[in-house]
């Protein structure tokens, strides 16, 4: 998967939710290990959209989750 980020993510199902976001964070890991500066950041916005982002708040090697709704 080639990405630019941030990734935003809209699901049907909760199977697909699952499938979708680790193919983010995993997209997202790759990128971060090329800079090594910044950690992932996944933001819930509803119950079926989600934002995978790289994120300088968030310490490298890092994944944090956050709700924003």
């Amino acid at each position: 998967m080639t990405a630019d980020f941030p990734l935003t993510l809209t699901v049907a199902d909760r199977a697909s939710m699952d499938s979708e976001l680790d193919a983010a964070v995993t997209a997202a890991k790759a990128h971060a290990l090329a800079g090594k500066s910044h950690g992932i950041l996944v933001t819930r916005h509803g119950v079926d959209t989600f934002t995978v982002a790289l994120s300088d708040a968030v310490p490298f090697g890092l994944t944090r989750e956050q709700q924003a709704w």
